[in-house]
């Protein structure tokens, strides 16, 4: 099949024919093209999205909410097509793309459907000059929102949503390497009266439909979420026209176990921590240091539990790995397992390819464990983004915290203690932008998402999201 642009309502080929090929992670099997937009795409999406803006800007918040929440029934109502070409788009299990995914997406629809209607400005009186001061939260115009591969509707919604509910226009690049749920939810959109030019979704790849999008002087603003190295690219093209960034980056996550924490929750957790979507979460607990005196204890029962996991096809109902994205990423994953040797590591459980039974050029990979002899490694410092993470013992609390922020990344990070001294010391001074005590990605869209370093700029969810989609505008009247 050939996937299409949806610019002002309707689907259209790109303008230069040009196609690249979709693989099923699965079989490796090419299964369709999509377009590789160009500037001429996307000059003809913003002129739909410039017409578009003055109606929908001054549209009332009540319609806008209606319209989102539409949206968000109607992904519901849809659940199991969109969980079935998200699982063979992406290579993740079709139980993880049902049960989260496009749930979550649906969510977030609904979420600033709401939030919008709460979005309250500000005002203050200004005593003995008989003023008032109030400030006006205005929609921005044209906006890009530019999304990952590893969670593709959830994190594309989780941008468009917003963005749109705040009064904007949208120009939106799902990743070329998972378009199919993007590319569906034109219709949807469609159908739920969302009106023409609101939202435009183009495909393509990042250096040309990408560039494009971000280099256009009249997209006011941009909301990425990728690679650490992509968004210094993106930075270098639109600081300097002073657009609006948001980034949320890349992460190399600490996952901080002591000995007095509740201890079958957290084993259990951390195994989902670890491995969840194949290790395709920015937010996975990638290093995980135990306390020494629970180390060799927590070394045999980890390797146990994860050797239990199975890996397989996305569409088979007890699979819990699936299938890597892509080739590209399946070998750069392969090549830490080949740094792991090379450095000295020892590789405790997994490190290899698994072919999968009528499956053999599927993207797939044991979940690996890897017990490292020192916090400054390349696998302890790099973005491996995969089923891989790392092990090695602490002794004491200032050891592991400064173990812990000897990073360039600082997006997540989880603690297992029943310490509460312990956990409002740590929670104060880890270098991240989330953490997690005694849990991991329990999420509450109200609140701010985000990372410190290179793990980001700004922060996404909640009235921050708003927030961002808006321009303050303040108002003093003496009277």
């Amino acid at each position: 099949m050939k996937i299409q642009n949806y610019i002002n309502g309707t689907y259209q080929n790109p303008n230069s024919q040009d196609w690249l090929e979709n693989f099923n992670p699965a079989s490796g099997e090419v299964y369709g093209f999509i377009p590789n937009s160009n500037e001429v795409d996307v000059e003809h999406a913003f002129l739909a999205a410039k017409s578009a803006f003055p109606s929908w800007s001054q549209t009332s918040l009540e319609e806008r909410s209606r319209i989102l929440i539409n949206i968000s029934e109607l992904l519901e109502a849809h659940l199991e097509r969109f969980a079935e070409a998200e699982s063979i788009d992406n290579g993740k299990p079709l139980t993880v793309a049902k049960t989260i995914d496009i749930p979550r997406a649906a969510s977030n629809f609904r979420f600033f459907g709401h939030a919008i209607t709460q979005f309250a400005s500000e005002s203050h009186e200004t005593k003995g000059f008989s003023a008032i001061n109030y400030t006006l939260r205005q929609p921005i115009g044209v906006v890009g929102c530019i999304s990952p591969w590893n969670l593709p509707l959830y994190l594309f919604t989780w941008k468009i949503a917003p963005a749109i509910a705040a009064g904007n226009c949208v120009i939106a690049k799902p990743s070329e390497v998972t378009p199919m749920t993007a590319y569906m939810l034109g219709t949807l959109c469609t159908e739920a009266g969302l009106p023409p030019g609101v939202l435009n979704i183009i495909h393509g790849s990042g250096e040309k439909t990408g560039q494009a999008i971000v280099k256009h002087p009249n997209i006011k603003a941009i909301s990425f979420t990728g690679g650490t190295k992509t968004g210094a690219t993106i930075a270098k093209i639109a600081a300097p026209m002073f657009k609006k960034l948001s980034f949320e980056l890349g992460g190399k996550n600490p996952n901080i176990i002591f000995a007095d924490c509740d201890y079958d929750t957290m084993l259990e957790t951390t195994v989902k921590s670890s491995f969840s979507n194949q290790g395709q979460i920015c937010l996975c607990g990638s290093r995980i240091f135990v306390e020494q005196s629970i180390y060799t204890k927590f070394k045999s029962d980890f390797i146990q539990s994860v050797k239990q996991l199975k890996v397989g096809h996305p569409m088979e109902t007890d699979t819990d790995i699936g299938a890597l994205v892509s080739q590209t990423h399946l070998e750069k994953v392969l090549n830490y397992m080949s740094i792991a040797r090379s450095e000295g590591h020892n590789i405790l459980c997994g490190g290899h390819q698994v072919l999968v039974k009528n499956h053999e050029n599927g993207y797939y990979l044991e979940p690996t464990v890897i017990e490292v002899n020192t916090n400054n490694c390349q696998l302890n410092q790099e973005e491996i983004f995969g089923p891989v993470v790392t092990i090695m013992p602490f002794e004491t609390e200032e050891e592991v915290l400064n173990m812990a922020n000897a990073s360039n990344y600082g997006l997540s990070a989880t603690i297992w203690t029943n310490n509460l001294k312990r956990t409002m010391h740590f929670t104060e001074h880890l270098q991240a932008g989330i953490i997690w005590v005694n849990t991991w990605m329990l999420r509450d869209l109200r609140t701010p998402f985000g990372g410190t370093k290179s793990s980001g700029l700004g922060r996404e969810g909640g009235f921050e999201a708003l927030r961002f989609f808006t321009e303050p505008k303040n108002v003093c009247i003496k009277y």
